[in-house]
């Protein structure tokens, strides 16, 4: 334990010189809220918005003759890998699937410049991923693992190193959000039994929960990409380790529409920019609020990548995690005034968000898709109660995810 905390401390020494610490804050709205000291260490403000770096820069400084450094990543990963890259003078190779958001891309190449260079293979990570491992191998390269390597999660227990500088001391409680594990498992050994952990993951990414409730790591049968700084299918084996004794009450799980509603708030209220992963561990207070309250707790906000043609998807997610927004199918009688006596239905707070209808010959009966969006989840129940009086008939699929795929 003292060996792995002067490690850390040795590399956050050396980080020094090429960025800053970033910020730790106290969020008056939050700590209102909870009734306790909210502090948010701000990992969104590092040079490539994400704690990333730190882990790459800890492991590359360690190869001092090593010239070629492959990494697969769609995002947070690959920026930390070009960032220290350009800093070290290497070259790097960085595998991404076809599919990642060009935006995402172009930020890479932006961090590495001429050291850089980037391949796209495969829709799915495993196939990126197995493509970057065997490109490393046939050229000698070093391959840098996103999580599960010793030196990436001593370099990002320097966020830990930092919170203790910053706080003068540790926290009571910490929030740490999980994806394969490096940084929760990094900052937890650092801080050990002076700081209470709670580990949080999206439902679509529990790879903690699920290695837990196992024993060892598992590989989830499916993974939801939504929270992508942090949708990883099987936590690693040197991480796990570290956390395996956590009791699995602290590795908290939120369904990703339920994240989307603090990416709202923060960007509403605070100004802050936090993409789903960095969101996490300030959404997962709602669940430990009685534990917490009466005490200084750390978030880690782990990441700020945020593509902004995200932002509608985000806004109705959380609009229907939150019950003001809701789609239904409408059974409307085919006659001369049947909208506008449904038109008159509606409540001062309610608003069409979309209407899609074409009337069907020699039908008694047409089904219309409606979106309403309302001030308060209560308006629905008056809304649809008037509904059932007049005697429409409809077929609420918010939440039905097969329907809304295609129709939403």
């Amino acid at each position: 334990m003292t060996e792995f905390r002067d490690r850390a401390r040795a590399a956050t020494d050396q980080m020094r010189p090429v960025f800053d610490a970033t910020p730790l804050q106290l969020n008056a709205h939050l700590s209102e809220r909870f009734g306790a000291d909210i502090w948010l260490k701000r990992e969104d403000l590092s040079p490539v918005r994400s704690y990333k770096l730190r882990g790459a820069f800890n492991a590359m400084r360690k190869l001092p003759g090593q010239k070629l450094f492959v990494c697969a990543s769609a995002g947070n990963h690959a920026q930390g890998v070009a960032y220290m890259c350009k800093h070290f003078g290497v070259r790097g190779v960085i595998f991404m699937p076809v599919t990642t958001p060009q935006q995402k891309i172009l930020k890479t190449r932006m961090f590495g410049g001429d050291t850089v260079e980037i391949t796209l293979v495969g829709d799915y990570f495993d196939d990126t991923l197995a493509s970057a491992q065997a490109y490393a191998a046939e050229q000698g390269g070093h391959f840098l693992s996103p999580f599960d390597d010793p030196d990436v999660i001593e370099g990002q227990a320097s966020v830990a190193v930092e919170i203790e500088a910053q706080l003068g001391g540790a926290p009571d409680y910490i929030v740490l959000p999980v994806g394969g594990g490096g940084m929760s498992s990094g900052v937890a050994t650092y801080f050990g039994d002076q700081t209470y952990p709670f580990f949080v993951e999206p439902k679509g990414g529990a790879c903690l929960r699920a290695a837990l409730a196992a024993g060892h790591p598992t590989t989830l049968d499916h993974v939801d990409t939504f929270v992508d700084g942090a949708a990883v299918g099987r936590i690693g084996e040197r991480t796990f380790n570290l956390l395996k004794h956590t009791p699995i009450r602290d590795a908290l799980v939120l369904e990703e529409d339920r994240i989307c509603t603090t990416i709202i708030e923060m960007l509403n209220v605070e100004g802050i920019v936090l993409e789903p992963a960095g969101a996490l561990a300030v959404e997962a207070l709602g669940d430990v609020a009685r534990q917490v309250r009466g005490k200084s707790v750390v978030c880690v906000t782990s990441g700020g990548n945020f593509d902004f043609e995200r932002l509608p998807e985000v806004k109705e997610r959380a609009q229907r995690y939150s019950g003001t927004k809701k789609y239904f199918i409408l059974r409307l009688p085919q006659r001369p005034g049947a909208l506008k006596e449904f038109l008159g239905i509606l409540g001062p707070d309610d608003d069409i968000a979309r209407f899609e209808y074409l009337k069907k010959s020699a039908r008694n009966f047409g089904s219309v898709l409606i979106g309403i969006e309302t001030s308060s989840p209560e308006n629905f129940d008056r809304l649809f109660a008037h509904l059932h009086d007049a005697g429409f008939t409809y077929t609420d699929i918010t939440n039905d995810e097969t329907v809304a795929q295609f129709v939403i």
